[in-house]
């Protein structure tokens, strides 16, 4: 016996329902490759290498804004970064034209050891720094506040590898990810239209006019 049926309220009668999983993004949170690339212009524009070469970082590695201080001047001879985060140990791969930019960078910043992103105090750059960084650029750029934040190029990371490769597994394993089902959520399609225009496979058997 439930609730309303002791107290004789079958009106009142409640029932679960299960509800679907969303299965694509808000157009209003997806941040498109093109929209990545105005970014980075906008803040070389800007002068602010720095954050352009963290904007890349990211978004070629699809790291964690937190892994940031991982990324050393030492790693760069190697190409491998090893992350200590969450109890969990990870290698992260940098391209060579990644490793390319971060040398260079490095040469103009003077480092030649230690944590490449720091602060003026030297400390690495926080979640803090980046997100307040990343926003000042979009006035500028024409692109929605919305859009723009650090883990969303995490986001682009995953929906470009996906593209690519579609390999989830793999993607998983870059991500720094146990669970595969956590993988999914990155990769999910922006916008009803997308799926529906995926969904016209050509099942459909032409009438003829009356």
């Amino acid at each position: 016996m439930n609730f309303s049926d002791y107290y004789r309220k079958n009106e009142c009668c409640v029932r679960s329902c299960r509800v679907q999983r969303q299965i694509f993004r808000s157009d209003s949170l997806e941040l498109s490759r093109e929209e990545y690339q105005t970014l980075i212009n906008t803040a070389l524009q800007k002068g602010k290498y720095r954050l352009s070469c963290i904007m890349q970082t990211i978004g070629t590695t699809g790291i964690r804004i937190s892994e940031l201080q991982y990324i050393t001047v030492e790693a760069l001879e190697t190409g491998i970064v090893h992350v200590r985060s969450k109890g969990k140990e990870r290698m992260i791969f940098l391209t060579s034209s990644l490793t390319e930019l971060l040398k260079a960078y490095c040469r103009k910043e003077g480092r030649t050891n230690g944590c490449i992103f720091i602060t003026r105090t030297g400390y690495p750059v926080d979640r803090r720094n980046v997100w307040a960084e990343m926003k000042g650029l979009c006035q500028t750029a024409g692109i929605p506040e919305s859009k723009v934040f650090p883990h969303n190029l995490r986001h682009l990371f995953a929906c470009c590898f996906y593209e690519k490769e579609k390999d989830l597994v793999r993607l998983a394993d870059y991500l720094g990810h146990s669970n595969v089902e956590t993988t999914r959520r990155y990769t999910m399609i922006s916008g009803a239209g997308v799926w529906q225009k995926q969904l016209e496979l050509g099942l459909l058997i032409p009438q003829e006019q009356k």
